[in-house]
């Protein structure tokens, strides 16, 4: 067996699951915005946030950094110094901001400190998607 093509599959599985939650958080945070502090589905709301994120957002990033490291170091330094590694790099940390970001914004719906509208994280949820649409078309077309 490959076991580059075997670390590249396992790559590509751990973003589809970082990218499902990624997406669905903010989702989830959109409807969260419409409770009240304490009530029973608030408390559901924090409770769904968390398990997203420590089960499914957390494991799957540093799973896709492992293997994404791993697999950059299997195909050497002169393609790591390429632009669209390079740029693709830039991304992925933009991302990982991102996901940074979402583990604020749930800690503040825990402390009733969000400050933030149902638009603002409507408007935010397509911010993974963007990243994704340009990281994929780098990796596919590997532009100088």
């Amino acid at each position: 067996m490959d076991i580059y093509l075997l670390l590249k599959s396992l790559h590509i599985i751990s973003i589809i699951a970082w990218m499902a939650g990624l997406l669905y958080l903010p989702r989830i945070f959109v409807y969260h915005c419409q409770t009240s502090f304490g009530s029973e589905t608030h408390e559901k709301f924090v409770q769904m946030e968390y398990r997203l994120l420590k089960f499914i957002m957390n494991p799957a990033m540093i799973v896709s950094w492992i293997l994404g490291v791993g697999l950059l170091g299997m195909l050497g330094h002169e393609t790591a110094m390429q632009f669209w590694v390079q740029l693709k790099i830039v991304l992925v940390i933009a991302m990982s901001g991102f996901h940074g970001f979402l583990g604020v914004c749930r800690k503040k719906f825990i402390n009733n400190q969000n400050v933030k509208t149902e638009n603002f994280y409507r408007l935010i949820n397509e911010i993974p998607t963007v990243l994704m649409v340009i990281i994929i078309f780098l990796v596919i077309f590997k532009p100088l």
